[in-house]
């Protein structure tokens, strides 16, 4: 963790706290050969922002400018008008907190009805969510599914068909829900989040249980990203992209295979590598 140092500011700014976070961190995974490479990936950390002690949400983040995420999180969200109001925004990382202290109350004696009121969405890369999904998350644990090479390379061939909006347009990501290589669902959407959230409405509208399922997501894998997949009952995740922190600290703590960075004939193993059956390695390159 960086030092507690804090930075005067001009007349009329908040003090800051300057805690801002190293963005990536180092972690072994193992590849399509079987064989551990160490590597890097993104930081993902809950902030809850308290404004008076009075708490507002919790986001996750890089870490990087916490306090700057702060005041735009509270400005953009209507919550503070005038930075003047703001006394002093102190981050402290061991608990996981960001307290915002207002210059007696000027200008924000409604700001708990504003959060009472307050419908928090999530978007692509927003990140929100509130701590009672958290406490509620450890009562699950996932069943050991084995998943075979042939099938991760079978899928994502398979996948290649289904992205026609990202194909035609950009801007998208899709996910989807399958029993080995067979794709149940594929949902394309602006955001991974609502794409989740829509093939989840699917499987409830449905009665599908996802207790034997892969999901499939062109998107990072966030924490969010993993506690959505436990909440469907998913016990593997696969995406082309890559993981934070804290989203492989959950797939380790609920038992989700981890598996990222995947497309042609690469993969990596970030959790589970004892549920990946190797049985199509690829010849190495000479």
């Amino acid at each position: 963790m960086p030092s507690t140092g804090e930075k005067t500011q001009p007349i009329d700014q908040p003090i800051l706290s300057d805690q801002g976070l190293d963005p990536t961190r180092p972690v072994n995974a193992k590849d399509e050969f079987g064989e551990e490479r160490a590597l890097n990936i993104a930081g993902e950390y809950p902030l809850t922002i308290k404004v008076d002690d009075a708490e507002v949400v919790t986001l996750m983040t890089l870490g990087t400018y916490p306090e700057k995420l702060t005041l735009g999180y509270l400005r953009n969200q209507r919550l503070i008008d005038d930075i003047s109001d703001i006394a002093e925004v102190k981050v402290d990382w061991e608990r996981e907190t960001v307290d915002v202290l207002t210059a007696q109350g000027k200008g924000i004696v409604d700001l708990h009805e504003k959060i009472s009121k307050r419908t928090v969405t999530s978007g692509c890369g927003q990140g929100t969510i509130f701590s009672c999904t958290l406490d509620k998350l450890y009562d699950t644990r996932l069943p050991r599914v084995e998943i075979k090479q042939s099938t991760i390379y079978a899928l994502l061939k398979t996948i290649n068909s289904h992205n026609e909006i990202y194909r035609a347009a950009g801007a998208v990501h899709g996910c989807a829900l399958c029993d080995g290589a067979n794709i149940l669902y594929f949902v394309e959407d602006v955001g991974r989040h609502n794409a989740t959230d829509t093939i989840a409405g699917e499987m409830w509208l449905d009665g599908i249980s996802g207790n034997d399922k892969i999901f499939y997501t062109t998107g990072r894998l966030t924490s969010e990203i993993v506690m959505k997949a436990a909440h469907m009952g998913v016990p593997v995740l696969i995406s082309r992209s890559g993981i934070t922190c804290m989203g492989l600290e959950l797939a380790q703590d609920l038992g989700v295979t981890m598996v990222a960075r995947a497309k042609g004939r690469h993969f990596l193993v970030y959790n589970g590598d004892d549920t990946v059956i190797y049985d199509e390695i690829p010849e190495k390159r000479s």
